[in-house]
């Protein structure tokens, strides 16, 4: 138990887990803010601009797909249809999509963080 618990600590303090108390009990969970500038990072590293530009047009262009095929305008509105589905297959396809688009939409903004902040990247790799 020492050892997890050294392992969780050293996490905490490289900014991979957040630490909570609730009651006598101390919970960790993932630093979401460290882990999206992790993924910024990472994509920078990994893609360039033009290919960052067209994951970001593609996921986009699936989004404005689902808009115009389902007739609604989030994965909120899409999965409340659901309620007027009666074919199995159909309902599961909504979930599935709903699903995915609520995804995209999270890569979208990562995406577009790498983007805006590709030349500053560059610029520290580069030192």
């Amino acid at each position: 138990m020492k050892t997890a618990q050294k392992y969780l600590e050293q996490l905490v303090e490289d900014n991979v887990l957040l630490k909570t108390q609730q009651g006598d009990q101390t919970l960790y969970c993932v630093d979401q803010l460290m882990a999206t500038y992790r993924e910024v990072a990472t994509l920078q590293r990994e893609h360039d601009r033009s290919e960052l530009t067209s994951a970001l047009e593609s996921m986009s262009s699936k989004i404005t797909d689902w808009k115009a095929s389902y007739g609604v305008e989030t994965p909120g509105e899409l999965r409340a249809g659901i309620a007027d589905c009666e074919d199995p297959t159909e309902i599961e396809d909504r979930r599935e999509v709903a699903n995915e688009w609520e995804h995209l939409e999270d890569r979208i903004l990562i995406v577009r963080a790498a983007l805006n902040e590709y030349g500053l990247a560059a610029k520290h790799d580069s030192i």
